[in-house]
C-alpha cells in the first residue's frame, strides 16, 4: 500500500508541475509556421539552460524532412553534405558501399567494385546493426556514413543482419575508393565486356572511351555489366543511354507530384550498332535500373541475371549558404513503356544465378576455428574448402580430423603456417581463393555470352 501511495503521489506531483507550466498560442490561423516560431520563442525565453540556436534550427529542419517518411529525403549538415558530394564527384576514404535507409534501418544497396566492402563479402540488403559497437538505430543515412567512413588504413567493425543467415561481424580496413567507374576488356568470342560500377560525373566519358577502344578491336557485341551498381546521377544515365538508343526513342518518363509526365527521348544517333546484352542483379539500382530498362525496351538489349533492387524515385539536392543541404524526392521515374519499378525491381528476360558457393558468408579473420569446434562458421568454412576442391570432408558443422587435414593441405599449397586452424592469413587466403573461383566461374556472364552469341546468328 505504501508503494502504491508513493507512485500516486509522485505521479500527481509531476502532473501538477506540468499543469502549472501550461500555456497556449493560438496564432492567426493563416501562417502554418506560427506554431513552429512560437515553440522556438518558448524555448528561447523559458528553457532552463542556454540554447544553441543553430542546433535548435537544424533539429527542426531534420524533423521536418524526417516526417516525410521517405528514406531518400534527408537534411545534411555541412560535414554530411561534404561526404555526399565526395561520393558523387571525387574519391573518398571509407569502405566503399552505397547505403540507404529502409524501414528505419541502414541497408547496404551495393558494395563498390574492388572496395574493402566487396572484398570482405558485404552484400546488397545487408542491414547494418552496429558500427564499432555502437547501434545505428535511429540514425540518418548520412549520420551512419560518417561513422563508417574514416582514414585509409584504419579499421571499422560492422555487425550486419543478413536475411536467412542472421548476424555477421565484419572487420574492414578502410581504403581510398577510386574515381574510376568503368572497366572494360575483350573476352571470349571477341565480345566487349564493359562493367559500370556507378554513375558519377566522369562516367559518360569513361564509357565513351571504353566503347571506342573496343570498337577499334572489332568486337562482335557488348555485354554491359550493371551488377552491384547502386546508381548515381540521372543526367549521366541519360547521356550514357543515348550511346545505345536510336534517336527519338524513349529513355524514361518522369512523373511529378501532380501526375504530369515529361518524356525523355534520345536526342542523338547511337554510336553502338552491335548487339547488346545487359547483366543485372539485386544490387542494380536507381540509375542502373534506368539504363537497364532503356537498353531493353528502346534498344533491343537482353537482360540477363537476377531481379534488380527497385528504386524508382528521383532526388534533388539543394545547398544552403553554409554548405549544408537538403536532398529530397522530387518525382517518380518510369521505364520507357510507362512502368514504375519502385520496390518491385526489373525482372531479367533470361534468369541466371551464380553458383551456390558465391553466396557463402564472410568469415572473420580474427576468429579461430580448430579441431573439435562445432558451429555454423565451421560449416561455412567446410563449404568453402569443398568449393575449392577439398572433397573428402563430411557434411556437418563439426571440425573433424578430415577437415583439419584439408586445412593443412590448403596451408601447404599456399605457403602458409601449417597448423590446421582457420584464422588470420588462412581465413583471408581462403576467401580470396573462393572469390577468384567465383570470378572464373561467372555463370551469369557465361549465360550473357551465350545470349549474345545467339543474337549474332540472327
Amino acid at each position: 500500500m505504501w508503494m502504491v501511495f508513493t507512485v500516486i503521489i509522485s505521479s500527481g506531483l509531476t502532473f501538477g508541475l506540468l499543469k502549472l507550466s501550461e500555456g497556449r498560442f493560438d496564432g492567426d490561423g493563416q501562417d502554418p509556421f506560427i506554431k513552429l516560431k512560437s515553440t522556438y520563442q518558448i524555448l528561447e525565453s523559458g528553457y532552463y539552460k542556454n540554447i544553441d540556436q543553430d542546433k535548435l534550427v537544424e533539429g527542426a529542419i531534420k524533423g521536418m524532412v524526417e516526417s516525410l517518411e521517405d528514406p531518400y529525403s534527408v537534411y545534411m549538415d555541412v560535414e554530411e553534405a561534404k561526404s555526399f558530394n565526395e561520393n558523387i564527384s571525387s574519391s573518398f576514404e571509407g569502405i566503399g558501399a552505397e547505403v540507404q535507409e529502409s524501414d528505419g534501418s541502414i541497408m547496404i544497396v551495393s558494395p563498390i567494385k574492388g572496395s574493402p566492402a566487396e572484398e570482405v563479402g558485404l552484400k546488397p540488403r545487408d542491414i547494418i546493426m552496429k558500427v564499432d559497437g555502437e547501434s545505428v538505430e535511429g540514425l540518418s543515412v548520412n549520420e551512419a556514413v560518417l561513422k563508417i567512413r574514416g582514414e585509409k588504413g584504419s579499421k571499422v567493425k560492422l555487425i550486419v543482419n543478413r536475411k536467412g543467415v542472421g548476424e555477421l561481424t565484419f572487420t574492414i580496413t578502410r581504403d581510398t575508393i577510386p574515381l574510376e567507374t568503368v572497366y572494360f576488356e575483350v573476352i571470349e568470342n571477341n565480345v566487349g565486356k564493359i562493367q559500370i560500377t556507378k554513375f558519377s560525373e566522369s562516367t559518360t566519358k569513361e564509357l565513351e572511351k571504353a566503347i571506342t577502344e573496343l570498337q577499334a578491336k572489332k568486337v562482335s557485341g557488348f555485354i554491359i555489366d550493371l551488377r552491384q551498381n547502386p546508381g548515381g546521377l540521372m543526367n549521366r544515365a541519360i547521356e550514357m543511354v543515348e550511346l545505345f538508343v536510336p534517336k527519338g526513342e524513349n529513355i524514361l518518363l518522369v512523373e511529378n507530384n501532380n501526375g504530369a509526365r515529361e518524356v525523355y527521348k534520345s536526342e542523338k544517333e547511337p554510336i553502338v550498332k552491335e548487339p547488346v546484352t545487359v547483366l543485372i542483379d539485386g544490387g542494380t539500382a536507381s540509375a542502373g535500373e534506368i539504363m537497364a530498362a532503356a537498353l531493353q525496351q528502346s534498344a533491343g538489349a537482353t537482360l540477363v541475371g537476377e531481379k534488380t533492387f527497385g528504386k524508382g524515385t528521383i532526388q534533388t539536392a539543394q545547398q544552403f549558404n553554409d554548405h549544408s543541404s537538403v536532398k529530397f524526392t522530387t518525382a517518380k521515374w518510369l521505364t520507357p513503356d510507362g512502368s514504375w519499378i519502385h520496390e518491385k525491381g526489373i525482372e531479367p528476360q533470361v534468369k541466371a544465378e551464380l553458383p551456390d558457393y558465391a553466396h557463402l558468408t564472410y568469415m572473420n579473420p580474427e576468429s579461430i576455428l580448430k579441431l573439435g569446434d562445432a558451429s555454423e562458421e565451421v560449416n561455412n568454412a567446410k563449404k568453402m574448402l569443398k568449393a575449392l576442391g577439398y572433397e573428402n570432408i563430411p557434411d556437418e558443422a563439426y571440425f573433424d580430423e578430415q577437415t583439419e587435414k584439408a586445412v593443412k593441405d590448403f596451408q601447404t599449397t599456399h605457403k602458409l603456417t601449417v597448423n590446421g586452424q582457420i584464422t588470420g592469413e588462412t581465413t583471408i587466403k581462403l576467401m580470396q581463393q573462393l572469390q577468384q573461383k567465383v570470378q572464373e566461374n561467372d555463370t551469369q556472364l557465361e549465360k550473357a555470352i551465350s545470349v549474345l552469341k545467339e543474337k549474332n546468328k540472327k
